[in-house]
């Protein structure tokens, strides 16, 4: 673990007991994972400017501030994958272990694939099951992307290799060959166009009542987020993207949160805002 300059998430809303580790039933992991982006770059700047931007955030009422949210120091990410990863799936295990919520900020989105092998362990030890929730303008489907098996675009392939069940919305870029997998695979999903026009929105019958949120930036709209490395238009809004994720929680429980693939754009400190505010609101999300 590298210690960056160590500025706490939402840290100035913060008594000294709620920013404790033992107390804090939230846990910030900073990840600045940035080896396969394929076009937009600075995702690694992210974390550490999210955090920042964090503290203009107002704690409100009957918050996640009110649990406690201890910030760990980033991820040492110059390693090789298989040592970043295997850091990640250690570390999610043992806050696992102590009943808090993880909460990863990246990062590019193969760092997912860390943080699901940690919970995979944590709930193959209590004969419990769960399965994810993707936000995300693309399927990352793809079993290979520039030449390397371990990519943002190959991430969700590999989970599904790990035999975790995955929901996807948002999705409107992916290849031919994501298609076909989506399908043989029996990945559920919903567009943005099914949606608007049948809001009706619930996650399978037989959807696991253990939820994981892997929260892609790019899910968004780029009118109101540009700010990532591969925008895709006809996206998702503010509000219409927490009233679709409640309903989809409705009778769940996340257990896990993470927030990826934003790349931060020099003196548009909105962007830097609105992310850390979306993260704000998916660990509220936690407390339904």
């Amino acid at each position: 673990m590298l210690n960056l300059k160590k500025k706490l998430f939402l840290g100035e809303e913060l008594s000294e007991k709620e920013k404790s580790f033992n107390f804090s039933k939230f846990h910030i992991l900073p990840i600045p994972l940035e080896k396969t982006v394929s076009y937009g770059t600075g995702t690694s700047k992210a974390p550490e400017i999210i955090i920042n931007a964090s503290n203009q955030l107002e704690r409100n009422q009957n918050s996640p501030c009110d649990f406690g949210i201890y910030t760990h120091d980033a991820f040492d990410c110059s390693l090789n994958f298989n040592s970043i990863f295997k850091n990640i799936e250690n570390l999610i295990f043992d806050i696992l272990k102590k009943d808090k919520i993880p909460v990863c900020i990246g990062g590019e989105h193969s760092l997912t694939l860390g943080v699901i092998k940690g919970f995979k362990k944590k709930f193959n030890n209590i004969n419990e099951d769960f399965g994810i929730i993707q936000f995300d303008a693309h399927a990352d489907l793809r079993k290979k992307y520039n030449g390397s098996v371990n990519s943002h675009a190959t991430v969700m392939y590999k989970i599904h290799k790990e035999n975790i069940p995955i929901f996807q919305f948002g999705v409107r870029a992916q290849s031919d060959e994501e298609i076909k997998l989506r399908d043989e695979f029996n990945i559920n999903y919903k567009s943005i166009e099914d949606y608007r026009k049948n809001p009706n929105i619930r996650l399978p019958k037989n959807f696991p009542k253990n939820i994981y949120i892997t929260f892609d930036s790019d899910c968004l709209d780029p009118s109101i987020m540009p700010a990532t490395g591969t925008p895709v238009p006809n996206g998702l809004y503010y509000n219409e993207t927490f009233l679709i994720l409640e309903k989809l929680i409705e009778d769940k429980k996340i257990i896990g949160i993470d927030y990826v693939e934003y790349a931060p754009i020099e003196n548009f400190h909105a962007y830097d805002y609105v992310s850390a505010n979306i993260i704000y609101d998916l660990m509220k999300l936690c407390l339904k």
